[in-house]
């Protein structure tokens, strides 16, 4: 059989870097992309303690000629390609007032927009092999989050678009799956954008904030969240699978913290629970 191809985008680190490894030892010939390539330092060495070989290229998921140079290299470096999992985006917190439409704008196009562009892109690919397209959400996919906006706004439409696609591309012979991971343990989290014309801690929104921050931080802490590993798990399965489900959450957290959004018509259960997250001592 011909050694399936894989096309993985955000490799430098956490669950990009984890599914490029976890990928590469279930038997794929793996094209582990990132922006820039001078950070490949740690995939490198991962790939040399797991005694995997990768494809590491460069692909910046915002700029149309970086994405066609990057199918490029597949076509003529294999001739095909089995799989392409979005994995790239961006971390971001802050509240429109604060931070304005440019910053949400910013956001969606490396988290949405992004998406959207390799996936255009690669599907006459995926539609020629039968392959299969992969994207990873987020919990934030499905439950609004304080001081996230911008980001679930971005994996909200991720969830849409790709919900819409999946029967489309399913006459065409190509599956499609989203990974809902919640906390997991990597940078990502340390990359978190903070934008705006003023920090949220000189605002009216501070102590709110503040809240926000403490249990973040404790929901992040390794000792609570998931390992990059478990989900690039999660993510191989999905790949592998005959017939993977359409969203797949990482953990029961994951899957208890979507369930109350999936089961609430009124909004009041996700109100309930995400205002404990900005509630002050005194409240």
């Amino acid at each position: 059989m011909t050694t399936p191809v894989l096309l993985i985008t955000g490799t430098s680190s956490g669950i990009g870097l984890a599914s490029a490894i976890a990928a590469a030892r279930a038997g794929f010939s793996v094209v582990a992309t990132m922006r820039d390539t001078a950070k490949a330092g740690p995939l490198r060495e991962a790939a040399a303690a797991a005694g995997v070989e990768l494809d590491i290229q460069a692909l910046d998921v915002t700029v149309p000629a970086s994405i066609e140079a990057g199918l490029a290299h597949v076509v003529s470096q294999y001739g095909r390609l089995d799989a392409l999992l979005n994995n790239a985006g961006a971390g971001h917190v802050g509240t429109i007032e604060v931070e304005g439409v440019d910053a949400v704008r910013a956001v969606m196009e490396v988290n949405f927009f992004g998406v959207v562009a390799l996936t255009e892109a690669a599907m006459p690919l995926l539609r020629e092999s039968g392959g299969r397209l992969v994207t990873v959400s987020s919990v934030g996919g499905v439950v609004g989050q304080p001081f996230n906006e911008a980001y679930c706004a971005a994996k909200f439409a991720v969830e849409g678009f790709m919900e819409s696609l999946t029967p489309v591309a399913g006459t065409v012979g190509v599956g499609v799956t989203v990974i809902e991971p919640g906390a997991v343990s990597t940078e990502f989290v340390a990359n978190v954008g903070l934008d705006g014309p003023q920090p949220i801690e000189q605002t009216p929104y501070a102590p709110a904030f503040a809240a926000y921050l403490r249990r973040t931080a404790a929901a992040f802490d390794p000792a609570n969240a998931q390992r990059p590993e478990q989900v690039a798990e999660v993510i191989v399965a999905a790949l592998t699978d005959d017939e993977p489900a359409a969203r797949i959450q990482t953990s029961e957290a994951a899957r208890r913290f979507t369930g109350v959004k999936l089961a609430d018509l009124d909004g009041s259960a996700v109100q309930n629970l995400t205002s404990g997250w900005v509630a002050t001592p005194s409240e």
